[in-house]
């Protein structure tokens, strides 16, 4: 049971509790953005209008979504000054460029085109508008450059020097940007993003395909989910096995949490379930594969996997959690595989549309993106304890000299606003989402004048109305 005396505990679970009501927002987002993108770029091709009507479908719930984003995104960087100050002060140096790079080229992006694509399908050409949604999505990847960079840098930090006052100041633009670990995670949180939102949409799809099984909008939906789910799933299990070698290689301390190892051993086991106890430094009840943890980990039958032993107790991650939110998070990868593949089967004999079965599994495996994300953050974050610069900062040196009391009061202030903000955000969207695509959604969401009207519309009104008094008169 943590000290909820502690103002350390209670920052820390502040932060947790922000960042993991923030990171499922990005992560749907980033993939909405390139779906839509798809979408409207598979409309100009063919000029099918169910692709639009599909694309105005969800465009309404990208803006959603992107603002709850946004929202929940600045509540974080505020904490920076008020929880981590000690922290914001030492790493400002290098994190704060990075941070305004991302506000640069992806924030001003995305904002810059986001009102064309939300408002202007009818006010500009439908080319211009094509590009101006695919600008979206290159800003939404854009900002995941700059984020994952920063939060790579955290883990596994390069390119640096300290100056006088203990500050970590950047030596190497090219080193900080592109640290050991970022191509990996990079790489992993896209495909997540992508991977969630083929598991939100596709869900969607079944759901409606379930209820109406003639519903061209959700066949479109289903079909192109399950194509992403069948090309991005193993894809990803491919980037999660070269990011854990990877990060064997810079945090063997994380793995051996991860896995449960607490003794050093060659040919270790593969723990598929167990209790770890970090305090009798063992994990009960474990159920093993002979040395297949090895071969996962160091492509070798016989290689050495590192025990948590190794290390001071004080330099230790806590086993007891992130062995379980890793195990969630390739669970959920492997069902993902599983009906990716499954619903290639079924494309194979013609019945996509037609196995209620298959759309009952996507159905309930519409959320599981969203979870995979969250106990995948848990797993990478809590994994680099007690460090917030790994090997260099402590967590417990990162912390502003603030009391436990402001730090309670603020984080029960932060649940009742998100329960409140961000779940009626969720009932919106959800509603959003329970209208057949092929019904359609009120898309007219763009900013009208007090009459009505425009001055264009009023101007051509006014032309029509003399021309036909002119035509009356002749």
């Amino acid at each position: 049971m943590p000290d909820l005396t502690d103002p350390l505990i209670l920052a820390r679970i502040q932060f947790a509790f922000t960042v993991s009501a923030h990171i499922v927002f990005p992560a749907f987002s980033i993939g909405l953005a390139s779906f839509l993108a798809v979408l409207e770029g598979l409309w100009l091709w063919t000029r099918d209008d169910s692709y639009l009507k599909v694309f105005k479908y969800w465009k309404v719930i990208f803006a959603v979504t992107f603002g709850m984003g946004v929202v929940s995104g600045i509540v974080m960087s505020y904490q920076f000054g008020t929880n981590w100050s000690v922290f914001s002060d030492k790493t400002g140096p290098v994190l704060g460029p990075l941070m305004g790079y991302e506000v640069l080229s992806a924030f001003f992006l995305e904002a810059g085109f986001l009102g064309i694509m939300l408002f202007g399908f009818d006010k500009v050409g439908p080319r211009l508008h094509f590009f101006a949604t695919l600008m979206v999505a290159v800003g939404t990847l854009f900002s995941a450059f700059w984020i994952l960079s920063a939060n790579s840098w955290m883990h596994t930090p390069a390119g640096y020097g300290v100056n006088d006052v203990g500050q970590f100041i950047p030596a190497d633009w090219w080193a900080v940007v592109f640290n050991p670990s970022f191509p990996y995670r990079l790489v992993h949180m896209v495909l997540a993003a992508y991977l969630t939102t083929a598991f939100a949409v596709g869900g969607v799809g079944a759901w409606h395909l379930l209820r109406d099984a003639n519903d061209r909008g959700a066949k479109i939906m289903f079909s192109m989910a399950m194509w992403m789910a069948l090309a991005v799933a193993p894809l990803q299990i491919v980037a999660g096995d070269f990011h854990g070698l990877n990060t064997l290689e810079h945090q063997p301390a994380k793995v051996a949490a991860m896995e449960g190892h607490y003794e050093t051993r060659r040919g270790a086991p593969l723990i598929l379930f167990g209790l770890p106890d970090d305090d009798a430094e063992e994990t009960r009840f474990a159920v093993e594969i002979p040395k297949l943890g090895s071969l996962i980990l160091t492509h070798d039958w016989d290689g050495e996997i590192k025990g948590l032993k190794a290390w001071p107790k004080d330099e230790r991650p806590r086993a007891e959690i992130i062995f379980w939110t890793f195990r969630v998070m390739v669970g959920i990868g492997l069902a993902m595989a599983a009906i990716g593949l499954w619903s290639g089967w079924c494309r194979l004999r013609g019945s996509l549309f037609t196995a209620r079965l298959l759309h009952w599994a996507a159905l309930a495996m519409a959320p599981s993106g969203f979870l995979a994300v969250i106990a995948g953050w848990v797993t990478t974050e809590a994994g680099r304890q007690p460090w917030t610069v790994y090997g260099l900062l402590r967590t417990a040196d990162s912390v502003s000299p603030i009391g436990a009391a402001a730090v309670g009061a603020s984080l029960i202030a932060f649940i009742a606003v998100y329960f409140a903000v961000f779940g009626a955000g969720a009932f919106y969207i959800l509603r959003l989402m329970s209208k057949a695509p092929d019904a359609g959604i009120d898309d007219d969401i763009g900013p009208t004048r007090a009459a009505g009207i425009t001055p264009a519309a009023a101007v051509r009104a006014a032309r029509d109305l003399i021309r036909q008094t002119k035509e009356g008169e002749d």
